[in-house]
């Protein structure tokens, strides 16, 4: 080959080189708020026939329960002692679900857009805002106890002149300071295994899902913090009201400003608490809220926006190269914990052993609230749906179903 002949060779090669450098790789697509692209079931290489079946599935599946809201409550929790509402309720609208797959939405149906209660979805709500103070160093460490973190609280709206019988009962509450409180982590609050005891916002500990046994409600001895799981909203509240201290504002402005006006999510969701959940924080009237509707109030929210936080978590906290959550967090709410492994930081629900969803690999989790709401995300598919107001014993069919696609 002769030396010009080489010359010309060398300088091609070396321009396909530069060009196959500089060609920018596709990176994962994160939907703009106000929008999102939708792609058809086909166009990514899904079975159309299976997510259709699996629409038709949800449908046949609703939950029993009514559309109201309140009627549904008297029926359930409000048999529980104290079990009266105290949150505000609203009617729910039909079965309805969002499938994200590659941050895409291949399917959408019922009402994506209306706000419903999203019951104990909230909850992974909260456990966010407690990652984000952790992340900032609000909190130092999860294995600190939260007692020397909550300063005794005003409630708010209290009477100027206090009768004769109120004097000398405590004019503060000190909700972290009984002997057993004091020895209770952040962590312990977050896997539900706190075993905290006291009485919130007109709530017993013991109320909620008591005991068969009425015996045990007031007497029982308490449980080595972290030995037992217990699912227990007056527990959650007590970890929001810490939360809030910690924060000194709204847990929902933290949400807001830190990952729903991020993430682009609608304007139209509210995160409540109850009509007797107001504190005095820095001379301002300031609500404590739930974190689910067990009483009424918790998160009222699209599916649209439950979405793209299922999204956010699939990619372990980061949203178009910003990361808004630290994947230490996300990775740390996704550990089992030892007394109950199907269960990390509230609200994640793991498929430990593929024991809650057969179906699914067992490295797939879902944010659950009653109703039943989930937003299931799958890593292996790289896969978000948002199903609500689906009968609980059919969440694994519909599941299935959809992976089911996958298999064209």
């Amino acid at each position: 080959m002769s030396s010009k002949l080489s010359l010309l060779f060398f300088l091609v090669s070396t321009i396909v080189v530069a060009q196959k450098k500089v060609t920018p790789k596709a990176g994962p697509y994160f939907p703009a708020a106000h929008q999102w692209e939708h792609k058809t079931p086909t166009e990514m290489g899904l079975s159309a026939a299976k997510i259709q079946e699996a629409i038709v599935f949800h449908r046949d599946n609703e939950i029993k329960n009514p559309r109201s809201m309140e009627q549904s409550h008297y029926q359930s929790f409000g048999k529980e002692p104290f079990g009266y509402a105290i949150g505000p309720f609203a009617d729910r609208g039909e079965p309805t679900g969002v499938i994200v797959y590659k941050g895409y939405i291949v399917a959408e149906w019922g009402e994506p857009q209306r706000c419903d209660i999203t019951h104990s979805v909230t909850k992974s709500f909260l456990s966010t805002v407690v990652g984000l103070a952790v992340d900032k160093g609000l909190i130092r460490s999860v294995n600190d106890t939260v007692a020397g973190y909550v300063p005794p609280i005003e409630l708010y709206d209290q009477p100027v002149t206090r009768p004769a019988d109120e004097f000398g009962k405590p004019e503060l509450i000190t909700p972290f300071q009984t002997p057993h409180n004091r020895t209770l982590t952040w962590d312990h609050m977050l896997r539900q295994t706190s075993d905290w005891e006291g009485t919130l916002w007109g709530k017993p500990d013991w109320a909620d899902r008591p005991d068969p046994d009425a015996a045990k409600w007031l007497n029982r001895k308490r449980n080595l913090p972290g030995a037992v799981y217990e699912y227990n909203d007056v527990r959650v509240n007590a970890l929001a009201l810490a939360a809030t201290s910690v924060w000194r504002k709204p847990l929902p402005q933290v949400l807001k400003e830190n990952v729903m006006d991020p993430i682009g999510a609608s304007n139209t969701w509210r995160w409540t608490g109850y009509r007797n959940s107001w504190i005095v924080l820095d001379g301002q009237a300031v609500q404590s809220v739930s974190g689910g509707g067990h009483w009424g109030g918790g998160m009222f929210i699209n599916a649209l926006d439950m979405a793209r936080f299922g999204l956010l978590t699939l990619n372990k906290g980061n949203w178009n190269g910003r990361q808004l959550i630290s994947e230490q967090w996300i990775n740390q709410s996704r550990t089992p914990t030892p007394a109950q492994p199907t269960y990390g930081y509230m609200n994640y629900f793991l498929n430990t052993d593929k024991k809650l969803l057969p179906s699914a690999s067992a490295s797939s989790y879902y944010h659950l609230g009653n109703g039943t709401n989930m937003i299931y995300v799958d890593t292996e598919h790289d896969l978000v749906m948002v199903v609500r107001w689906i009968d609980t014993k059919a969440m694994d069919g519909i599941v299935k179903r959809v992976l089911d696609a996958f298999q064209k």
